[in-house]
């Protein structure tokens, strides 16, 4: 059973016994102590690297729950930053943590890499338009003649930058990744989000879900281990797409963001701040397919 999720939306966080930390597009993080953060995941959405006006009531609770599942499915490949420390231990005032119990989370600290590692199984958005301009995505040759949604020969792996709110990620080739972090941890962060990939497309392909691409996030202990942080496996991170329904060559049916990013895109905005104002609809529809992923791959 899936958990309760709100259809109340909180886009935004202000907890006065907390020290705010940073507030990204997403997620507001705050200090607990020297080893500990309260990461909470709002209900704002980004497309193209802009927060958009409207939230989409829960959608914080599903990314939380998203999140959780996979980070327990993963520990086995990759020890990630999640603890058992629970809301109600710090003392907040009761509403306030009721509030948070389904959003929020205390994780370990670490020192997150400036990078984010994009996993690739299929060709799709920006990934297909590298394509079609020059037949490789982030520096990795594709064949020739792979049309949209195309399953590609195997995983591939496509760093990008890690951009301010405001600003564009950007796609880089292994190279830059190299120069960024250096060669060995470019390999180390390169065959964990492989691996983490592979399993996780696995086990949704079980319950008829294509992961076609996802990033994850990696961050440092202080032994300098790799750890893994922030959202797993999420309908913000990553593209879900119905098995039954899959047909190459055009856009697919999703359970994730790319719904929004198909309406950003008929409606012509120039993907410049400020975003659009969404209709009513669309919020529900989005909210509707975010639990649609929580109930399928999760339940």
């Amino acid at each position: 059973m899936i958990p309760t999720i709100p259809n109340t939306a909180v886009a935004r966080t202000e907890l006065a016994e907390l020290n705010l930390l940073a507030r990204g597009k997403v997620r507001d993080v705050y200090a607990i102590d020297a080893g500990h953060l309260l990461i909470v995941a709002t209900d704002r959405l980004s497309a193209y690297d802009v927060v958009l006006p409207d939230p989409i009531p829960g959608k914080g609770a599903v990314l939380t729950a998203m999140s959780d599942h996979w980070l327990a499915k993963t520990a086995h490949l990759c020890t990630n930053h999640a603890t058992a420390r629970r809301i109600s231990d710090l003392g907040l005032e009761p509403t306030t943590a009721a509030q948070l119990d389904s959003r929020a989370r205390i994780v370990r600290k670490t020192r997150p890499l400036p990078v984010e590692a994009v996993v690739r199984g299929y060709l799709v958005g920006s990934g297909w338009q590298d394509y079609q301009r020059c037949g490789a995505v982030s520096g990795v040759s594709l064949p020739t003649g792979l049309i949209e949604a195309d399953e590609l020969p195997s995983a591939i792996f496509t760093p990008a930058t890690k951009a301010a709110v405001g600003a564009h990620d950007e796609n880089i080739d292994y190279a830059t990744l190299v120069d960024i972090i250096g060669a060995s941890r470019a390999d180390e962060v390169r065959e964990m989000a492989l691996a983490l990939y592979r399993f996780a497309a696995d086990t949704a392909s079980e319950r008829g879900i294509i992961i076609a691409d996802t990033k994850f996030e990696f961050g440092l202990d202080d032994d300098d281990n790799l750890i893994l942080i922030d959202e797993v496996l999420t309908p913000d991170s990553s593209r879900f797409w119905p098995l039954a329904e899959y047909r190459p060559g055009s856009a697919q049916p999703s359970f994730d963001k790319q719904f929004v990013r198909d309406y950003l895109n008929r409606i012509g905005w120039d993907r410049q701040p400020p975003g659009p104002t969404l209709p009513a609809e669309i919020v529900a529809q989005t909210r509707e397919r975010y639990i649609d992923a929580l109930r399928l791959l999760t339940a």
